[in-house]
């Protein structure tokens, strides 16, 4: 992804390095990280799948929400002409859904040319339609497009993103204050139709989101947001990085007051051009997750299930074959979901996570560093450990090899 401007990543620079004075190095000897007091929801996992309604199979690993971008059904497919409405794909990937249990996020934009206030305007993006990044000349039409939408799918589209990626040229040329004026319609029009819908920010990403988040917000846009939506992209770096750009949001969001609404990872993986080692992939994704739900993110939509460009692919080029990446979103899963992380600390470059299920304690240990000689403490109390292929092996006491793929350290009651 582009940066905007140079001066947009100096501003970013900036904030980043006032958010490292502030809060302190990841690598410090002695942080702890407190997440959230409540057990791991099992929307916490979220996933992206660009054709389930047409020719993806239905994922077999088990996820409860669902975020529709690249799905083909933002405006401008969904009202390519005035008035003139296409529901098939759309009525087809919610039907999917509903058969699936699946909660979904649908993100609204796209403008169609006719409805643009630049009609003519092009991204660099090849494949994107003329006029498409800039905000609809008239309210109204961009009213009655969400009115519609949320009419149409009351209590079956149970949450709307206003914009993806607005500091991006590629998806957004307006100012932050046209944003501001398009959340502040959307979220009266959507609590109109349905109060309980649950309305996210727009989702920035990466450096220069920060300062295009905090003019947002500046200019009263977290009074129209349910939820703070931001991407968590750290391109190639480990997923250790996330926690910076987590920890600078929620500074953002604390200093214009919304800091108590949750914060959701709408989008985020490892993509081209950034080589990952395929083998890297199982412990990026389970890193991934304990740590964003350590940083206080409550929701994160991996992208994406059926995307052959992702350098942590879930499925192989037949967009059926599960790879161990996919396995470990599964199993990670299962070792988060129902239970409370009560803490999650980095020493000496090691990291513990400690869960809590049933009053029984597990930890979730990992180094990023390839291996790494780990004394387990006789205070866990442990008498297995759970790989990210779901292996189980019995502890054999003392120190165990640990590397990038985490590990679950538990006493087994069977």
């Amino acid at each position: 992804m582009k940066l905007i401007a140079s001066r947009l990543a100096v501003v970013a620079l900036f904030l980043t390095s006032l958010t490292i004075l502030i809060w302190g190095s990841v690598q410090s000897s002695d942080e702890v990280l407190k997440p959230p007091l409540v057990p791991v929801p099992a929307t916490f996992f979220g996933m992206h799948i660009h054709r389930a309604a047409v020719s993806t199979p239905w994922p077999p690993v088990s996820f409860k929400a669902w975020r529709l971008w690249d799905t083909h059904t933002t405006w401008v497919q969904l009202e390519p002409r005035k008035g003139d409405w296409d529901w098939r794909m759309l009525d087809r990937t919610v039907n999917v859904a509903q058969a699936h249990g699946v909660e979904l996020l649908y993100t609204m934009g796209r403008t169609p040319q006719w409805a643009s206030a630049r009609p003519q305007e092009m991204g660099e993006n090849p494949n994107a339609q003329p006029g498409g990044m800039a905000e609809p000349k008239n309210l109204e039409d961009w009213r009655n497009y969400v009115r519609t939408v949320a009419t149409r799918y009351k209590g079956r589209i149970k949450a709307y993103e206003v914009w993806n990626e607005p500091n991006l040229p590629n998806f957004y040329s307006g100012t932050p204050q046209a944003m501001v004026d398009l959340a502040r319609e959307a979220y009266t029009v959507l609590k109109q139709v349905d109060p309980e819908v649950i309305v996210v920010s727009p989702s920035a990403v990466g450096p220069t989101g920060l300062p295009w988040l905090e003019k947002y917000l500046e200019l009263g846009g977290g009074k129209y947001a349910d939820v703070i939506g931001y991407h968590f992209y750290v391109r190639g770096q480990e997923p250790e990085a996330m926690l910076d750009f987590i920890r600078q949001v929620r500074d953002i969001t604390s200093k214009y007051g919304v800091a108590e609404k949750p914060l959701w990872n709408t989008e985020a993986g490892w993509l081209q051009p950034y080589r990952i080692d395929p083998e890297d992939g199982p412990g990026y994704v389970a890193r991934a997750y304990v740590l964003n739900w350590a940083g206080g993110v409550t929701r994160f939509y991996w992208y994406a299930w059926d995307n052959q460009g992702a350098r942590v692919r879930m499925t192989e080029s037949d967009e059926t074959t599960v790879t161990s990446s996919a396995k470990a979103y599964a199993e990670i899963q299962q070792w988060l979901i129902g239970a409370r992380m009560d803490s999650l600390q980095q020493k000496d470059g090691i990291w513990i996570s400690q869960l809590s299920r049933d009053g029984a304690n597990s930890w979730i240990v990992w180094t990023p560093d390839r291996n790494a000689r780990f004394d387990v403490p006789k205070s866990f109390d442990v008498n297995e450990i759970r790989s990210l292929s779901g292996e189980i092996v019995k502890f054999p006491g003392g120190k165990i090899e640990i590397g990038p793929a985490p590990v679950l350290l538990e006493k087994s009651v069977r």
